[in-house]
């Protein structure tokens, strides 16, 4: 009797783990927006989030639009290094996260102009929010990867 209860623990244990996980659909839906219609998305959350008034909604937009054609190149940079199979040096490394770290402060800095006290304070802890979780994503990649290559 005790060797049919386990015998049936394993099998239910095995095939929970073998369903497959099934992406956010969320994440297909993005991708199929065009970077206008997202950056469009991205300006009427602040607006929620921050109450921003028609000036600040204008120029945010052209922040907005500037921000993601610089993430469509450095996505576009990142896939040409993957795809060719080269890894940076470190000299090369220090240069790239120094140029990103110039453009968060400038990026900061203008968002000072842009907003009042309040609203800037509140941006602040939504990106604080954004960096969090999106560090905790990419540790559960890199652990989810280092656990197929364990295997």
């Amino acid at each position: 009797m005790k060797k049919l209860i386990i015998v049936a623990l394993l099998i239910v244990g095995m095939t929970s783990f073998a369903q497959e996980s099934k992406q956010k659909p969320q994440r297909t839906q993005m991708e199929q927006l065009n970077p206008e219609q997202r950056n469009q998305l991205r300006l009427k959350r602040l607006t929620l989030d921050l109450d921003l008034n028609a000036s600040q909604q204008k120029e945010m937009s052209k922040i907005i639009a500037e921000q993601s054609a610089k993430k469509e190149v450095a996505m576009a940079e990142r896939k040409a290094i993957k795809n060719a199979g080269k890894k940076l040096t470190p000299d090369e490394r220090f240069a790239k996260q120094n140029k990103m770290l110039d453009g968060k402060i400038a990026m900061k800095a203008r968002m000072k102009k842009i907003l009042n006290p309040e609203q800037f304070e509140k941006w602040d802890k939504i990106k604080k929010h954004e960096q969090g979780s999106m560090r905790k994503k990419m540790l559960h990649r890199k652990k989810k990867m280092s656990g197929l290559e364990d295997k």
